[in-house]
């Protein structure tokens, strides 16, 4: 259950109802923070539209952080979206196998960006095995981009975890079809 209540746009003035364009329950409740609201969505824009990072890994790793954050927002929410990126079911199945250290059938990039997003978010770090297998399949900037993006989903489950936030009607069927562990 929330912690704020969530916002709609006429519960904020004009010039600031374009941050609720998208009108999800994440949103609704950080819009409590104008600025806060605008810089995170701007950070989470340029993830999604701007970052070179191939989307697909992009939505793997982000689906790793939500699996070992057993958060029901960001892994229902990344389901759906993971699907408009090339993410498949067997996809979603094999982070699960992947997380017990078991093969889950995936390319080695697969893996690795898997790899990389659990140690992050376990360790607070890549090893430096995992960091060197990435960089020599993605280069510099892409390692870098992996790297903001695990940092910043790492913190956006701790943001929704403190705050409550529900999961949408819309969303829950991907919930109910993935289920996150106990």
């Amino acid at each position: 259950m929330a912690r704020v209540p969530y916002l709609d746009p006429k519960d904020l003035p004009e010039e600031h109802r374009d941050i609720l364009k998208r009108n999800i329950n994440l949103h609704r409740g950080l819009v409590h923070s104008i600025e806060g609201a605008r810089r995170f969505s701007a950070l989470g824009q340029w993830i999604r539209y701007g970052a070179k990072l191939d989307p697909r890994l992009r939505e793997l790793a982000i689906l790793q952080v939500g699996w070992l954050a057993r958060s029901p927002y960001e892994w229902s929410h990344h389901v759906k979206i993971g699907y408009d990126f090339g993410v498949t079911d067997q996809d979603v199945a094999a982070i699960a196998t992947e997380t017990q250290g078991k093969d889950g059938g995936l390319a080695e990039i697969d893996r690795l960006v898997l790899r990389a997003a659990r140690e992050m978010t376990a360790d607070g770090k890549m090893s430096d095995d995992t960091f060197a297998a990435v960089q020599k399949h993605l280069g510099n900037e892409q390692t870098v981009e992996l790297t903001i993006v695990v940092a910043f989903y790492n913190g956006v489950v701790r943001l929704l975890g403190t705050l409550g936030i529900d999961v949408e009607p819309d969303y829950q069927p991907y919930l109910d079809r993935f289920p996150l562990p106990r």
